[in-house]
């Protein structure tokens, strides 16, 4: 038919006897006679390469004209090729309208026939969703953002602004130039950050309003995508602006490069190889033909449809076919190293040349964009001095305007900012403050107050150091900074609050605080080196001493004392024994006068082992026997030993005694175990709080914290102090600081999560820099030494340090149990004296009864004498009457008779005898 011979279609016709097809017809849709005339000759030549073509297979080529008519090209793609069982089909692009290689693209793909396209490049080409069966040996557009990327981080240009049309293609280059720039394999740490995205609707007649948005940015580096229509308006407006001049900096795409007015200095990109419809139409087929052997070994391969009129079912030979070619992969193609294609059929490793406009019809190439195979890369080459920036200049201009005035922010943390509320009577700070209201503050406007301390020093060092001004404010909510949810009933998105949020929302310039270096806060803001290291630590009460009334008797175990108690009676009481037992003791020995000497008895060993032991003078009782002291003198070394040992144990209990940390640090099993009665927490979405929530080890503590955590470090400390708090969390310098100010607070353990404080700005600040550089320079000047002896060691060593270093002064809380012993001696001294003048009294009492007992036993003794010698008288006289003798004149009296003469009567005699043994009541005598 006709329509056969009009079609320059890459066509296949099959030939099917038994398994895989033999014959293969290629075609193609091409944009002229002489591609079509190549693309034959190609085909003819591809038959004899058995690189690709297996003996017994055989291509051959039917093409057609594009038609500028996209649906008298699906017509024609129908009746040509698909009719005549297509397999692929290679599409070039229109020399006018844009729609055609859609057309046969959605053509083919309705029966998955795959379609290699050689020069469109169009975004909208990669949605495999409309596109199922669209591959294509040229990149689009969008991928020049990887070479704009490589070109800025050469450049050192980190801070851009973009500008794209509301366009398919421009959102789909600001996307993967997005994505490229946060994701850059070579230089994780550099982050280019996009200041302003202008995104302007195509075909307006003027610009201007949208470059007045660029006018008063920092960056002063913009990427432009736009077509050439719309370059031609925008250079035309920013050149009556004067921003095509020295000082700016324009990267444009290749459309905008082919403007006449485009800026001199611009540099803009050319794809390699991009008009060579020739070279594209070889690297297809050889792609195609290496797809078809790799497929013809390994799969089976049907019949492809060939009537558009009968949708049948969908042809799985397409589908496998496609996948064949994405992942094939030609070294070394006619359009450049390394032909692929990306998951979306797009080419990749695809060559530009760097392009700098030098003149009006100057367009120079600087460098290039290649295929290293290597490294398997591509590598970026660029003649810096080659190069003519705008303005005619060969200076590579710095890409960015400093600001001269910031806005700084701060946040009261003692001692890096102390903060004073200005009085009425008080208008104006001292010469060491600087005013700081709190930022945005709408309930009191006119509240002022004054900004003090290691911070705002350094602050001014800053600002003089690298020349600029500032306007200092206060956090508008006196936090450092959170990232939540807000408006989560109304589905909001995470954003980050207090100090953090207003530089993320550019709102400020810089934070100038004790604002700890995590990653959580660095992947949204720039940081400076830290201009102070520390950690974190744990804050608690000091623990009272546990002085008492035993005190004293701390030296010694309640163990230990029983023993001594015990071992002072067993050795008094061996003592006794062996003094008592011993031949040569002293119970035998008498002295000249026939008196026994003292006998070492029990109470005086006890008193002898006492002495010895608290080492009294020992004035009496002292052992006499060679064994007695024998065991004296071993006792004596024992109570040496004993009473050295109790004095120097005495002198670290009392003298050198530290109250301990109740935890031993972050790792004490109190605060890991959830169901210790322990209090801690720290400051709601603080670094430390961001830390412990980044620890899987430490999520059980953290879930215990959360629900104790403060609003502020000034709270939680406050609570400490009375004991409401047991541990606090938060930063080593803080906390050392409150610890040194009140020797009752005490930092717990070692250092954990080591990190340190760092200056604050917004990502890709040209600031950055000269803040790092000056703040390492305050470190080797000595600068940084200086502010930590004035407002952290405040000049001096602190009184809790020396406290700590030398001995305790003991005092009557110490020593009160010793006086309370000598007051008990000397209350039971007092007692027992009064025992013993009670006991005395009794004695006395009981010795004058005996003595009146006894003169009384006198008188009657004395008055029995004389009656006995009365009677004796009588009853003498009466046998001497008896006998016959006279009466005499001798007295009857008994006092008159000589004692012995008198012979007292038994009685008398049994009685005397009694009382000198102690019998003091009388006897019934006989009358």
């Amino acid at each position: 038919m006709g329509i056969t011979l009009l079609s320059f279609g890459f066509l296949i016709l099959v030939h099917v006897e038994c398994g895989n097809p033999i014959y293969f017809n290629i075609g193609g849709v091409l944009s002229n006679n002489e591609s079509i005339s190549h693309f034959k000759e190609i085909i003819a030549h591809l038959n004899f390469v058995h690189q690709y073509v297996p003996r017994g297979v055989t291509y051959y080529a039917t093409a057609m004209k594009i038609d500028a008519n996209p649906i008298r090209t699906a017509l024609n793609v129908c009746k040509s090729l698909i009719a005549n069982r297509v397999y692929a089909v290679v599409v070039s692009h229109p020399l006018t309208g844009d729609l055609s290689p859609a057309a046969v693209s959605y053509t083919s793909g309705f029966y998955h026939i795959p379609v290699i396209g050689i020069s469109s490049r169009d975004s909208a080409f990669s949605d495999k969703n409309i596109h199922v069966s669209f591959l294509r040996t040229v990149p689009p557009y969008s991928h020049q953002a990887d070479v704009w990327v490589d070109l800025l981080k050469h450049f050192n240009y980190l801070k851009v602004i973009f500008i794209h049309s509301s366009d398919t293609d421009g959102r789909a280059i600001l996307g993967r130039f997005q994505t490229t720039s946060q994701s850059h394999d070579d230089d994780v740490e550099i982050k280019i950050q996009v200041e302003s995205v202008i995104e302007f609707e195509p075909g307006l007649n003027n610009y201007t309003a949208q470059l007045y948005e660029m006018k008063d940015a920092q960056a002063r580096v913009y990427l432009l995508y736009a077509s050439k229509k719309d370059a031609n308006v925008i250079f035309k407006d920013a050149a009556a602006l004067n921003m095509t001049y020295a000082g700016y900096v324009w990267i444009v795409t290749e459309q905008a490069l082919d403007v006449q007015n485009v800026p001199i200095g611009a540099i803009g990109l050319k794809l390699v190889h991009a008009t060579d419809e020739r070279a594209h139409i070889q690297d297809s087929i050889y792609v195609l033909a290496s797809a078809l052997r790799g497929m013809n070994q390994t799969k089976n391969i049907t019949e492809a449809p060939k009537d558009c009129d009968n949708s049948g079912s969908i042809w799985e030979t397409g589908k496998t076919l496609f996948e064949y070619i994405r992942n094939q992969v030609l070294i070394k193609g006619a359009t450049g190293m390394k032909v692929a294609f990306d998951d979306n059929g797009d080419r990749i490793n695809a060559e530009y040349d760097i392009v700098n406009v030098q003149g009006p019809s100057n367009h120079t190439s600087v460098g290039t964009y290649t295929y290293e195979p290597k490294t398997d890369k591509m590598r970026l080459a660029i003649a810096d001095n080659k190069i003519i920036w705008p303005g005619k200049v060969h200076t590579k201009p710095e890409g960015f305007i400093l600001p001269t005035h910031l806005k700084v922010l701060t946040i009261e943390e003692k001692p890096f900012v102390y903060t004073r509320l200005l009085k009425d009577d008080d208008k104006n700070c001292t010469a060491d403050e600087i005013k700081c209201p709190h930022f945005n503050n709408t309930n009191d406007p006119g509240e002022m107050y004054c900004c003090r301390g290691f911070c705002m020093d350094l602050l001014k060092e800053l600002a003089r150091t690298i020349n600029f001004t500032f306007d200092l404010a206060l956090s508008p909510d006196g936090q450092f900074g959170n990232y939540i949810i807000k408006n989560s009933s109304a589905g909001g998105k995470k954003e980050w609050t207090g100090l953090i949020g207003e530089l993320v929302n550019d709102r400020a310039d810089m934070i100038v605080a004790p604002l700890t270096i995590n990653p959580e806060r660095a992947e949204f803001i720039e940081f400076s080196k830290p201009f102070k290291y520390q950690g974190i630590t744990i804050l608690e009460k000091k623990p009272s001493r546990s002085s008492t009334l035993v005190s004293f008797l701390q030296p010694f175990s309640n163990t230990l004392w029983i023993l001594v108690m015990v071992s002072v009676h067993v050795v008094a009481l061996v003592l006794y024994l062996l003094d008592r037992f011993s031949p040569f003791g002293r119970f035998k020995l008498a002295n000249t006068d026939g008196t026994e000497e003292d006998a070492l008895n029990l109470s005086s060993a006890i008193w002898f082992a006492w002495g010895v032991l608290l080492n009294s003078g020992i004035g009496e009782g002292t052992p006499r026997s060679f064994s007695a002291r024998v065991l004296g003198m071993v006792w004596a070394g024992f109570a040496m030993i004993i009473v050295a040992s109790y004095t120097a144990n005495l002198a670290a209990f009392l003298v050198l005694e530290r109250p301990k940390t109740k935890l031993s640090g972050i790792n004490d099993a109190r605060l890991r175990n959830t169901m210790e009665n322990l209090t801690c927490a720290t400051v709601k979405g603080s670094a430390v709080d961001m830390y412990f929530r980044r620890q899987v080890e430490l999520s059980n503590m953290y879930r215990t914290m959360e629900a104790n955590n403060y609003n502020t470090a000034e709270e939680a400390i406050h609570d400490v102090k009375i004991g409401k708090l047991m541990a606090f969390i938060w930063d080593s310098s803080r906390l050392d600081f409150e610890a040194a100010q009140n020797c009752e607070l005490v930092t717990a353990g070692e250092l954990f999560g080591r990190s340190g404080y760092g200056i604050g700005l917004q990502k890709g600040s040209a600031w950055a820099d000269a803040v790092t550089l000056a703040i390492l320079d305050f470190h080797e000047s000595g600068f940084m030494e200086s502010l930590d002896n004035k407002w952290i060691l405040q000049g001096n060593v602190q009184q809790c340090e020396q406290y700590e270093k030398t001995p305790n002064t003991l005092g009557l809380k110490n020593m009160a149990g010793v006086f309370i012993l000598v007051a008990v001696g000397i209350l039971g001294g007092i007692a027992l004296i009064i025992i013993e003048m009670a006991y005395k009294k009794h004695q006395i009492r009981k010795q004058k009864r005996m003595e009146l007992a006894r003169h009384a036993a006198d008188k009657w003794r004395g008055v029995i004498e004389k009656r006995k010698t009365l009677r004796a008288t009588i009853a003498a006289q009466r046998r001497l009457k008896s006998n016959g003798l006279p009466e005499t004149g001798v007295s009857l009296s008994v006092e008159a008779l000589p004692r012995g003469v008198i012979d007292l009567p038994s009685p008398v005699r049994a009685w005397s005898g009694m009382r000198q043994r102690g019998i003091s009541e009388l006897p019934n005598l006989p009358a």
